[in-house]
């Protein structure tokens, strides 16, 4: 059950194309974690189907290569932890993509720049830490007029009529958009997140070290089974 979660949270991560993922989806690193999750899901499925043919069955061979597997995860799980400690760099990683996805809008109306103008206009933000991080666009920076992104349209301190999409005209150089953020998780910045897991840091851990003592139950079972199974002593059968 668990392999299967991971699996499709890994397809989900992959395919959905009406969520913020779309924007993140631009980054190689995003996407390889992807196929890392459906992979990781997938062998836990399979290593499990294994494990319980072997306990059913009594068969050493299975039982042992389910104990095998479970070390290597249980390995990948203690290095993917290190390797995520050592790299905090999240925040700076998701900056990047979307710092490419807004100088590279050029509001044709594609399915990532449907996902960030939606983000945008629901969250009543602009850009990833304000409106400025749009003045690397080619679009605006090479236009004649000054030109804002529609879905950044602050609509209390503006009048007309204005497209939820693409570019819109100002009428002065400072652009009618929203200069707060209402939520810094999507649009803004990951100060809630880090937050978040600064506050239950302690939670986070109680349920990596209980994955852990699952495992660690698991291979403790595995190979106690494995140890006693019988096997068939023929020399002891009566000769007629």
């Amino acid at each position: 059950m668990c392999g299967a979660l991971i699996m499709g949270f890994g397809l989900w991560l992959l395919l959905d194309n009406q969520s913020f993922i779309v924007v993140l989806n631009n980054s190689t690193a995003v996407k390889v974690a992807c196929y890392i999750l459906i992979g990781v899901g997938a062998f836990s499925m399979l290593m499990s189907f294994l494990g319980c043919l072997g306990a059913i069955y009594e068969i050493r061979c299975l039982l042992g290569l389910y104990f095998t597997c479970l070390v290597l995860i249980l390995i990948a799980q203690i290095a993917a932890g290190a390797l995520i400690y050592f790299q905090k760099d999240l925040h700076g990683e998701m900056s990047k993509v979307v710092t490419k996805v807004l100088d590279d809008y050029p509001g044709n109306n594609s399915t990532t720049e449907q996902a960030w103008d939606f983000i945008q206009r629901k969250m009543e933000c602009c850009g990833w830490n304000g409106g400025n991080d749009w003045n690397g666009n080619m679009v605006i920076v090479n236009s004649s007029r000054l030109l804002f992104p529609c879905s950044c349209q602050n609509v209390s301190v503006s009048s007309g009529n204005f497209s939820e999409s693409g570019f819109c005209e100002a009428q002065t150089p400072d652009w009618p958009v929203y200069s707060t953020v209402k939520n810094t998780l999507l649009c803004g910045n990951l100060s809630v997140v880090e937050s978040w897991l600064l506050t239950n840091i302690g939670v986070v851990l109680g349920i990596c070290l209980g994955v852990a003592f699952i495992e660690l139950l698991g291979m403790i079972l595995s190979m106690c089974l494995c140890r006693n199974i019988h096997t068939e002593d023929y020399t002891k059968v009566p000769k007629y």
